[in-house]
């Protein structure tokens, strides 16, 4: 009686799991052998979980447009392992999205649009290894977002927007191997900001902002042995300037250094191996307390080989040190390496005493004075994140008593209709500061005096028309400011000129009418402006000139009938460029000619483009990695050819033509492996065709017969295959036949 009741049970496991695996969405591929789940590029606005069999261990959702990953979504499927959700255009990550994933080993959230993370925003990842999310729009980490993550071994936040690291920004990472940050914009850093990551053994800050080493915040990492800091802006490293007991492998590379002290790392002991090539080092003192140090690169230095880098060969030779040095001078060891040198030849008669440039450093410190542990009445003070939150309490005024070390205060959803000068007083540690959708309609000048820290100002949905210069004296660190969604009908002039590394510019969706050409004055190190969504139908031609670092320019949605060719001249590094849902109906020839060295992505989508001349794309193409055409009225499109590097292009719901004049366009897509959507829209009789497989062109001169023959040739090949098999399995048959006789 008990075998036959456990066989009932595992018939009914078996026919339940057989339903499950039955369950699929119409438009994925379902391996119920391997659990796991593909969806890719299939137009999903949401994660089907309810109908994706709940045994599914691993789910691929790469390339489909899911902007909001809602509470719950994965408790459907509770058994995911690996889940990939790149390329989806996620925007935000609500509280508890990934809840019910206590199996989750990996995570893919890489290139998307994700631009903060909140505390609850990766809630549910107990298990969590792997978290990929470089290439997003992330300003900003709330405290206690990865407090949950205590399994993961490995972060990758390259290719993002940090500009500043809050103290315990990665508490609760108790086993984390790997942090990845390069290519940021990280110029500030608390002293806590690695705090609790006892496991670290490698950190990237490479490709950043940073002007000198954070010393005191590098000084936590008591377990960490590899550090890039390699492309970054610092031109000297004073003594003791790292403090990492288990520091073996330090990368200082393609920087801007003109002096390292011989001191520099005897807070490092175990120091092995140091990189310092591509930089502006005339000479190297020796490093005669480094115990452990084994090699030395300084390829790429401007090394003079005179006595005053005799020492340091000395002191290499001695300590048995293998260098990468070539001699840029004097002119007999040019081209030398100092190691096959002898030091008695290494002298200074005549030779010109190199110049060494020792530029102060900027330092950041605390207020001497003792932390209250106050908080305004009806607020919320976290002194373990140094948070303070007044979110939608209906307060008229801004509240004052906030604790001294406070980073971040939340304002927002009240209506303080104004902010009176020297309204955040003692906060000289403020770093962001949200006042979105207070109702604000008058900023007083000084209105943030003494906010010496503050990098992020939200002033989004508010009532600002207007701006004085003074508003922001006080605030030499502001990097990104927020003032979309307000009532502006021009760019504030001079509102800027206090603001000195203004990074981001929000100014989408305002009433702008026009740019004028001192609209940018005091925006020199301006990369990113954002003006999506407002009337603008001029640009000047010399509106752009005094943002010469702009990288991205977003002038979608507005009233533009021409590319503003002429502005885009004198951005050297201009990326990306949006110019979609403009009236412009044709594009010229050179259009985007000031640009083509540096542009990668450009959207030309939504626009009514009727035509785009033969030589609109002149010299433009071997950098551009996406090219955004879709929904115009254009027949045909000029040469493609050039356009080496695309990983996107989109040519959907274009109504090409479809005659010999496109061959050209054909030939390309034949040998593109990109998905593209081009359709033809004439002539009727292969209107909805998709181009790159419609037989109209056959017919063509030039097309080629070389792909017909190579195809007839191959099923030849294949016949003649199979026939061979045949009379081989044949023979094999009659042996066996004979060996049973």
């Amino acid at each position: 009686m008990w075998v036959s009741a456990r066989l009932l049970l595992i018939l009914a496991l078996l026919f339940t799991g057989r339903l499950d695996a039955e369950r699929c969405p119409r438009i994925c591929i379902c391996d119920s052998i391997k659990y796991q789940v593909m969806c890719l590029s299939k137009n999903l606005t949401e994660v089907p979980s309810n109908h994706i069999p709940q045994a599914t261990q691993k789910l691929d959702l790469r390339g489909n447009e899911i902007k909001v990953i809602p509470l719950g979504t994965f408790l459907p499927i509770p058994y995911l392992t690996h889940l990939n959700l790149q390329k989806c255009k996620v925007e935000s990550l609500e509280e508890g999205a990934f809840r019910g994933l206590g199996r989750l080993v990996y995570l893919n959230l890489a290139h998307n649009n994700i631009a903060f993370l909140y505390q609850e925003s990766l809630d549910g990842l107990s298990s969590l290894q792997q978290l990929i999310l470089e290439n997003n729009r992330i300003e900003e980490i709330k405290p206690g977002a990865f407090g949950q993550l205590g399994f993961l071994r490995f972060l990758n936040l390259a290719k993002n927007s940090l500009v500043y690291l809050p103290d315990m920004v990665f508490q609760g990472l108790q086993l984390i191997k790997w942090i990845n940050m390069s290519h940021n914009s990280l110029h500030v850093m608390s002293s806590e900001a690695f705090g609790g990551l006892p496991s670290l053994r490698r950190l990237s800050l490479d490709h950043n902002e940073l002007q000198f080493l954070p010393t005191e915040a590098l000084s936590r990492l008591s377990g960490t042995n590899r550090l890039d800091v390699g492309h970054n802006p610092m031109t000297y490293i004073g003594e003791e300037a790292i403090e990492m007991s288990s520091l073996k492998q330090l990368f200082l590379d393609n920087m801007a250094l003109q002096e390292v002290s011989h001191r520099a790392f005897v807070k490092s002991p175990l120091l092995s191996m140091v990189d310092l090539h591509n930089n502006q080092l005339y000479v190297l003192q020796p490093l005669t307390e480094m115990g452990h140090l084994k090699k030395i690169n300084l390829t790429g230095n401007p090394v003079l080989c005179t006595c005053s880098m005799r020492p340091f060969k000395e002191w290499a030779t001695k300590a048995r040190i293998h260098l990468d040095v070539t001699c840029a001078g004097p002119a007999a060891f040019k081209g030398e390496q100092l190691e096959s040198l002898r030091a008695i030849d290494m002298k200074c008669g005549g030779y010109a005493s190199e110049e060494k440039l020792l530029p102060s450093l900027a330092t950041f410190t605390k207020d001497p004075e003792e932390d209250a542990v106050t908080c305004p009445k009806g607020c919320s003070c976290s002194t373990d994140f140094q948070h303070g939150n007044c979110e939608n309490k209906g307060l008229q005024t801004i509240p004052k008593g906030f604790p001294c070390h406070t980073q971040l205060l939340d304002l927002r959803h009240n209506e303080f209709r104004s902010i009176p000068k020297g309204s955040f007083p003692g906060l000289k540690n403020l770093t962001s500061l949200h006042l979105q959708n207070c109702k604000i309609a008058s900023l007083h000048p000084g209105a943030f005096q003494n906010l010496k820290s503050l990098v992020y100002l939200y002033l989004s949905n508010n009532d600002i028309s207007s701006i004085d210069a003074d508003v922001f004296e006080g605030t030499p660190q502001l990097a990104y400011l927020y003032l979309d969604h307000n009532a502006f009908i021009q760019i504030p002039k001079g509102a800027f000129n206090l603001l000195p590394n203004l990074f981001s510019l929000h100014l989408q969706h305002n009433s702008i009418s026009q740019l004028l050409d001192h609209d940018l004055v005091g925006m020199r190190k301006l990369r990113w402006l954002y003006l999506t969504g407002n009337h603008i139908s001029h640009v000047s031609p010399k509106a752009l000139s005094h943002a010469k670092m702009l990288e991205k320019l977003h002038l979608d949605e507005n009233s533009l009938q021409e590319v503003p060719t002429k502005s885009l001249r004198g951005l050297p590094s201009l990326s990306e460029l949006k110019l979609s849902k403009n009236p412009i109906k044709y594009i010229g020839n050179r259009t985007f000619l000031p640009v083509a060295r540096s542009l990668q992505h450009l959207y030309l989508d939504n626009m009514g483009l009727e035509q785009i001349s033969s030589g609109a794309f002149t010299s433009l193409g071997p950098k551009i990695k996406s090219l955004y055409l879709e929904k115009n009225k254009m027949q045909h499109l000029p040469d493609l050819r050039n356009f080496t590097a695309l990983q996107v292009i989109n040519l959907s719901d274009i109504p090409f033509y479809c005659d010999c004049q496109l061959l050209p366009l054909r030939k390309w897509l034949d040998k593109l492996n990109l998905k593209v959507g081009a359709t033809c829209g004439s002539p009727a009789d292969v209107r909805g065709q998709k181009v790159k497989l419609t037989a109209t062109f056959q017919s063509c001169p030039g097309w080629s017969t070389k792909k017909a023959k190579r195809t007839s040739s191959a099923k030849a090949a294949a016949g003649r295959s199979s026939m061979k098999r045949q009379r081989t399995g044949n023979r094999q048959v009659r042996g066996n036949k004979k060996s049973k006789a």
